[in-house]
């Protein structure tokens, strides 16, 4: 049975293979499918059918090139008959800055093809396009995910920049990669025969190893991924691919590399990260960020580090009205604070972003390795998971694999795990290759792929409906003496996101709102914040009375009052980074 499974097993493979071939060969055409990957030459394709389909709505920017010239695109989706982009509340999402975390990209390429294709169709929609401009970057490393699909691999291999490194200290550069020795496509493991090795065979399933007790005599000894010395120096898959990790290379509290793994020789030393951050910097109204990666299923805030101190209470209270939300759409899914609940990160873009942009900036951790289940939910109440054994990338356990092996087995037939079989190593001799394939671990398969895809839109849907949405009233217009008028303002933020974060305001990161009353044959005599409208208490500006600097808080509202010597047309007008520009003309009769 074992070798009938195998064949089988090998047939999948083929037609899988073959099917991905044909796939790339595809035409791709609007609406886009989610029941595969794309490659990133493919990517590039579906936002040109995009653009070309929607050319009213968006717009095509080249941000920038890679370390190997390849082209990295944005997507701006905006509805020029209500406003320019910088006119409005900017959202931002990007997906695998690390090149294997491809499905990433499709949950940016999804939230394109929903926002684009339901506008004509979803009364909500429309409204949240023609209210807000989106800037979407599918692909940040887009080396890394061209050599994702192109090249053999593990689940984690291509995740940083195509900048040579030389990583074994031998005055040689990326010379010693991992082999795909029985030219399958994947990067897999290799073990070997070894009374005094640290692991034995599962005894509920020979595929898989366990380590032995103190005491029990060994079975295996694992060897690494697939490989051979290349280099002739003694040593094994010691110096491939890169490494600089493009989500260390940022510019807000870079560490060198001795402190920080991956963070290059200076921030921005990558020319792709650079060309991307000149690119929002242009764009000051983002006040939401998104940049999704794969694997954990948790949405992460910072601080990246516990050194840096916690966000300003208001700060949290917005995001954790944003981060319980977006909980409830994507079951499962945790919130979380990055150095606290993850590890700690330096250089990080979301940091950045939080930082240096003043956005509300969310990491999604998209792919939960627990969800490959092969059993029922009373089978799970009787056998839960041992508290922190979890299912997860970090913290994997026995009984998971287990599970994982039997969801290979009947729901994807073999596509995940690759039969260990028997390979003559130049080195070590008789081994076997086996384990994980590429496309599994950190990722669905396709078949999940599109549930996973729209409930991490819907979560950057729900937080760019969150952002500033300022109504501005006049509600008061009244003579109170002889020549002189009273005139009261008030702004309505109806987001939760407030039109300047509070680290922003604390720190004087940029301008804060701005509130004028102007008008030919008017002064203005005095103005200020009402501290109570009840009792006419108002905190006065002393000087240039008839400009108010301010900000909105979410989910709240702001008055001014102003007094006016004259008469005439006044205007009122209202000017926010994130907020855009309003104005009303009010006519003044003293």
């Amino acid at each position: 049975m074992k070798g009938l499974f195998s064949v089988i097993q090998s047939v999948f493979m083929i037609v899988g293979l073959a099917w991905n071939a044909r796939a790339a060969q595809q035409t791709i055409t609007v609406p886009l499918r989610f029941d595969h990957y794309y490659t990133y030459e493919m990517v590039v394709e579906a936002l040109q059918a995009l653009h070309r389909k929607y050319p009213d709505k968006t717009r095509l920017d080249l941000v920038g090139r890679s370390e190997e010239g390849r082209e990295i695109y944005c997507m701006t989706v905006n509805n020029p008959a209500t406003g320019e982009p910088l006119s409005k509340p900017g959202i931002y999402v990007d997906g695998n800055i690390h090149g294997n975390e491809i499905q990433a990209g499709e949950v940016a390429l999804y939230l394109l093809d929903y926002l684009l294709g339901q506008y004509d169709i979803n009364v909500e929609i429309k409204d949240l396009v023609d209210r807000k401009c989106f800037y979407v970057v599918p692909v940040v490393n887009v080396d890394g995910r061209h050599h994702f699909f192109a090249d053999p691999g593990t689940s984690s291999s291509n995740r940083g920049l195509r900048i040579p490194t030389d990583d074994d200290h031998d005055g040689l550069i990326d010379e010693d990669f991992p082999d795909d020795l029985d030219g399958d496509g994947n990067i897999c493991q290799m073990r070997i025969k070894d009374p005094f090795g640290t692991y034995k065979s599962d005894p509920q399933d020979k595929r898989l190893m366990v380590r032995i007790k103190p005491g029990e005599q060994g079975e295996w000894r694992l060897l690494g991924f697939e490989g051979i010395d290349n280099d002739g120096d003694g040593r094994i898959n010691e110096d491939e691919e890169g490494y600089v990790d493009p989500n260390r290379n940022w510019g807000y509290g870079w560490m060198p590399p001795y402190v920080q793994s991956g963070a290059g020789n200076f921030p921005f030393s990558s020319k792709g990260m650079k060309a991307l951050a000149d690119f929002i910097s242009a764009r000051p109204n983002i006040c939401v960020g998104w940049a999704f990666h794969n694997t954990g299923g948790m949405f992460l805030r910072g601080p990246s580090t516990q050194s840096q101190g916690e966000y300003d209470p208001k700060d949290i209270a917005v995001y954790d009205y944003l981060g319980n939300q977006a909980e409830r759409i994507t079951p499962g899914y945790r919130y979380l604070v990055s150095w606290q609940d993850l590890y700690e990160t330096h250089g990080d873009f979301s940091e950045w972003m939080a930082m240096i942009m003043g956005a509300y900036t969310f990491v999604g951790e998209l792919y939960r390795v627990e969800d490959e289940t092969f059993a029922t939910a009373r089978e799970k109440e009787q056998n839960p998971e041992p508290p922190g054994g979890g299912g997860n990338f970090f913290h994997r356990n026995i009984r998971l694999d287990r599970e994982r092996l039997l969801f290979n087995d009947h729901l994807v037939h073999g596509r995940l795990y690759k039969e260990w079989h028997a390979y003559r190593h130049p080195v070590y001799g008789e081994i076997e290759i086996g384990g994980w394939t590429k496309m599994s671990t950190r990722l669905p398969d396709p078949f999940m792929l599109l549930d996973q895809v729209h409930r991490n839109a819907a979560a950057v849907i729900f937080s760019a409906r969150q952002s500033p949405d300022v109504r501005l009233e006049v509600f008061e217009n009244e003579k109170i003496g002889a020549n002189l008028v009273r005139l009261r303002v008030r702004l309505i933020n109806t987001g939760a996101i407030p039109t300047m974060s509070y680290h922003a305001q604390k720190v004087n990161l940029y301008p804060r709102d701005m509130l004028q009353v102007s008008g030919p044959g008017l002064r203005v005599v005095a103005g200020g914040k009402i501290k109570n409208v009840f009792e006419d208490q108002v905190e006065y500006k002393r000087y240039r009375p008839e400009l108010q600097f301010l900000f909105v808080p979410g989910f709240g509202k702001v008055e001014y009052q102003f007094l006016i010597h004259g008469d005439g047309q006044a205007i009122v007008l209202y000017q926010s980074r994130h907020a855009g520009s309003l104005q009303k003309h009010v006519r003044i009769k003293s």
